[in-house]
């Protein structure tokens, strides 16, 4: 169920001069907000937009005094009481989680050389969740043994985030920021392990924030990230489907055109000195509403890479 990212790809998109397609960069900071962000509710005639038909929007330029957006952490921080509700907003997160922790438990095991059956197999090793929202995902990593950080843009998610995890010995120990990645490199805080999932689709420069992860990561530290692929599947399934159809997240929760190929992705980090080592897609079971492991990666992925031991170069904008 997982592939190897073929080195003469890597080698490729490494020597590539071509901007990072999918992801609009109107601007260089390294905005992001937290996974599944909501919209505002829109009524049952709204029409879904039609994908793009030109290429996406680039950007670059100077530096920017603040990673935020507002609008969106406030969008996020009305829904943020709705985290740990399986059957609310983010019942898709709830349902993916036990596949992205497996893709997650195999390749840190494999890297760091730990016993996969273990009860604890993640013991001794710290680990920082970034765009943690609730704490969905760092309250598992936790209790596999791991030294958990989780960081979210949104107060009211931290606050969610602490409550939940205090309830529980295990997981009372995981220590929650209200702070951004960039923020933290200023810091210069490293972890073993940097965990990302479904939160570069939400970003203005996903080159800017995949070097911020990689500034996080120890050499020879692992890199975990998760988005949906900007393909017409995902177009239909993700965004038609999901969110105008089926109402499993609230509209405007994506942008195709901010949806990031594998490909691109594979690029954004080789150029943050992060080299993509294995791929796994999603597949979604309507009938046990349940997800697996795929080689399927048209529509949602999660790829594992290795921070290189030596200092990342100077992305060009």
């Amino acid at each position: 169920m997982l592939h190897r990212v073929a080195p003469s790809l890597r080698r490729a998109l490494a020597s590539s001069t071509a901007p990072l397609r999918g992801a609009p960069l109107p601007s260089p900071h390294a905005q992001w907000r937290p996974c599944a962000s909501a919209a505002a509710s829109a009524s049952s005639s709204s029409l879904p937009p039609p994908p793009p038909q030109g290429p996406p929007r680039h950007g670059g330029g100077g530096s920017s005094t603040s990673s935020l957006n507002p609008a969106e952490v406030a969008k996020f921080a009305s829904i943020a009481e709705t985290w740990w509700d399986s059957q609310g907003p983010f019942k898709p997160l709830h349902l993916m989680n036990p596949a992205r922790l497996s893709f997650i438990r195999s390749t840190l095991c494999r890297h760091f050389r730990r016993d996969p059956y273990s009860a604890k197999p993640l013991e001794g090793l710290k680990l920082i969740d970034v765009g943690c929202g609730g704490g969905i995902l760092s309250e598992p990593l936790a209790r596999m043994g791991a030294t958990v950080t989780g960081i979210d843009a949104g107060d009211e998610n931290i606050k969610i985030a602490h409550i939940h995890a205090a309830s529980d010995p295990t997981t009372a120990s995981i220590e929650y920021c209200c702070t951004t990645a960039e923020d933290l490199v200023k810091e210069n805080r490293q972890f073993d392990a940097v965990i990302s999932l479904e939160v570069i689709e939400h970003v203005d420069n996903p080159l800017e924030f995949c070097k911020s992860l990689s500034a996080l990561t120890v050499p020879n530290g692992a890199t975990v990230l998760s988005t949906i692929n900007r393909s017409m599947r995902a177009y239909a399934t993700a965004i038609i489907g999901a969110e105008y159809i089926l109402r499993l997240l609230p509209i405007g929760t994506h942008e195709w055109s901010k949806l990031v190929t594998p490909e691109e992705l594979v690029l954004a980090l080789q150029r943050a000195s992060i080299s993509v080592e294995e791929m796994s897609g999603f597949v979604y079971n309507p009938f046990t509403q349940g997800w697996s492991l795929s080689d399927d990666i048209s529509i949602n992925y999660i790829a594992y890479g290795i921070k290189k031991s030596e200092t990342p170069s100077t992305i060009s904008q």
